[in-house]
């Protein structure tokens, strides 16, 4: 059926399958359902890691370096200069090739007829994948590149967490733009801090976060948008408007001199110092070194200046 949809284009009823296929695994997992067993859970992830690195060993053995892999993708790097048209068939060769391999392979072994199908999804002609600390490893669905169509696509990145605010979203799309087309991107970061600082951004600051709790309940444990909420819902009280957060629901707030105010009470000037160390330097320190800077030495003479 998600073969079908597809074909047809329809995105809405793909994803739509493809979430209730991934439910199957949750609720495998779960004590919940009739059909629990612990032992198909995790034989799922299990089986998972063992085709992608058997699959990532067959590319290897091409002659071609993978440089990361999951439980359903991999990334291959051709580390030549090929045209865009040369690099979309070799991707294809290899997705037709891996694909025999593991009919072969099943029917030899294990007398199966494989469903396994692997699809060449998108060649990138240039790429940016953050590793984790200390390790040549690409860490976990997280990377950034320029399709064959010049077209930026990021995943799991800040700019498309709902965490993160949108100067962190604007700050990391227009860096990895200059990266991607060679420029230097030290006048952006310095452009970047300097409105900052003179509050030309103050409007893309604001933290949207949901309160996944009711506010009596956290208790030990105290998030800056519950802090937030309760700083809300005094003032509410106060203008004897309705409680708004007191059973869940989403606040709009901003971190201050004085700690997170609710984006509707703010009273506080904006602390600036903790966009420029939560927001912007996580993000410049994921990147600039890929191109031989560091965002410190860039950032130092500007903030000299404040």
């Amino acid at each position: 059926q998600r073969d079908q949809a597809k074909a047809n284009h329809d995105k809405a009823r793909s994803q739509a399958i493809k979430i209730l296929m991934n439910s199957f695994y949750g609720v495998l997992g779960s004590t919940g359902c009739r059909f629990h067993d612990p032992r198909l859970a995790s034989s799922i992830t299990m089986r998972g890691h063992q085709l992608m690195q058997q699959t990532a060993e067959w590319i290897r053995q091409q002659g071609h370096e993978v440089i990361y892999g999951d439980t359903d993708s991999t990334f291959v790097w051709l580390n030549q200069q090929l045209s865009a048209d040369q690099a979309q068939q070799i991707g294809q060769q290899l997705a037709a090739g891996i694909n025999q391999y593991w009919r072969e392979k099943l029917a030899t072994e294990m007398q199966l007829e494989s469903h396994l199908e692997i699809e060449f999804e998108t060649h990138f002609s240039r790429f940016l994948m953050p590793t984790i600390r200390g390790s040549e490893t690409g860490s976990k669905k997280r990377y950034a590149g320029l399709d064959a169509h010049n077209k930026l696509i990021i995943k799991g990145l800040e700019t498309v967490r709902s965490d993160w605010t949108e100067l962190a979203k604007h700050f990391q799309t227009g860096l990895l733009e200059r990266v991607f087309s060679d420029q230097d991107p030290r006048a952006f970061v310095l452009e970047t801090i300097a409105k900052l600082l003179e509050g030309e951004y103050d409007a893309q600051l604001v933290y949207r976060k949901r309160l996944r709790r009711n506010l009596a309940d956290y208790v030990k444990n105290v998030p800056p948008q519950v802090k937030a909420a309760r700083l809300a819902d005094q003032q509410n009280q106060a203008l004897g408007k309705t409680l708004q957060y007191q059973n869940k629901g989403t606040i709009d707030y901003l971190i201050t001199l004085n700690g997170p105010e609710p984006l509707a009470y703010q009273h506080s000037h904006i602390d600036y110092q903790h966009y420029l160390d939560k927001q912007l330097r996580p993000i410049a320190n994921a990147i600039l070194p890929f191109v031989g800077l560091d965002f410190e030495q860039i950032s130092s003479a500007q903030l000299g200046l404040f």
